[in-house]
């Protein structure tokens, strides 16, 4: 499994703490490179949260029959002219491959079988939950959000509000 991350700590972190195979390094300028590098038979699941050129240029690495799951496009939430969608769209096409969005509301009614699932692997060690933690007040909130749309954060953010008498 290969991991996309921002810059070299991160995908460090990708290989070393979370049993990655290899890793890519989106802010580089090579980021194509890395990525036939590191898919020299293609990808056959690529999951996407982050959108825009990230995507466009992993849909030129689909194996036929691949799977484009889409979770989320982080780079696209703040653009200020219209989202970048998929340009190459068409190697969905020519290698039979699918493309499908993933939004976590639709499946409400199983979030407790996914809460009791991800609860066992986490207890055995199968999942590892990485979280951001900033302590602040509700002030501190919008320097907070924006860490999201920067890649300051590694992991699940938490703003934890911290008690005011």
């Amino acid at each position: 499994m290969i991991g996309i991350a921002g810059g070299p700590e991160k995908t460090r972190m990708l290989v070393d703490r979370l049993g990655f195979s290899a890793a890519i390094d989106y802010k580089r300028d090579d980021f194509l490179d890395q990525l036939r590098h590191r898919t020299p038979r293609y990808v056959d699941v690529f999951f996407d949260n982050i959108g825009g050129d990230i995507l466009n240029q992993a849909l030129t690495r689909l194996a036929r029959g691949a799977r484009v799951v889409l979770s989320g496009a982080i780079s696209q939430y703040n653009n200020a002219d219209a989202a970048v969608g998929p340009s190459n769209y068409l190697t969905l096409l020519y290698r039979s491959a699918s493309m499908a969005g993933v939004a976590v509301p639709v499946f409400a009614d199983r979030y407790p079988e996914a809460m009791a699932q991800m609860s066992h692997w986490l207890a055995d060690g199968q999942l590892t939950s990485l979280e951001d933690t900033v302590h602040g007040d509700i002030e501190t909130f919008p320097a907070t959000l924006r860490r999201l749309f920067t890649g300051k954060n590694t992991g699940k953010l938490v703003l934890e509000l911290e008690h005011q008498a």
